[in-house]
């Protein structure tokens, strides 16, 4: 076995995705990106399937172009360690916009501020500042 990476599927909007992720999360980059090109699938010359750092992890990120029964759940999660408050209350600010808390942001005992959210594309995270 070479690696074990996690693999985000989205259902078109992989690419908005994938750039607030790249701007929001420290250390978040594309590696590489393949497009849809003329007669397959997908739309032409929108993303097909892209690698990307988020927060200094690999991630694989494809964008479907078949509908699914089934979406991300709270069950996989990105957990972030803030350096600061402002570092986290940004990160919180911008990942929570049109997304929804499963725990808003608060002292839950277990560290100085965390936040538990879902992101506008259905995708989970735990921000944190220990």
């Amino acid at each position: 076995m070479e690696n074990v990476t996690p693999f985000l599927m989205f259902e078109g909007k992989a690419e908005e995705a994938m750039t607030l992720y790249c701007q929001t999360i420290p250390d978040s980059r594309v590696i590489a990106a393949t497009r849809y090109g003329s007669g397959e699938d997908g739309p032409e010359g929108s993303l097909k399937l892209a690698r990307a750092v988020i927060g200094g992890v690999e991630v694989k990120i494809y964008n479907s172009p078949v509908r699914h029964a089934f979406t991300f759940t709270p069950s996989f999660s990105f957990f972030v360690d803030c350096s600061s408050e402002e570092e986290l209350e940004r990160i919180v600010d911008i990942l929570s916009k049109d997304g929804g808390f499963l725990m808003p942001t608060g002292n839950y005992g277990f560290s100085r501020r965390f936040a538990w959210l879902n992101d506008r594309f259905g995708v989970c995270w735990q921000i944190n500042l220990p």
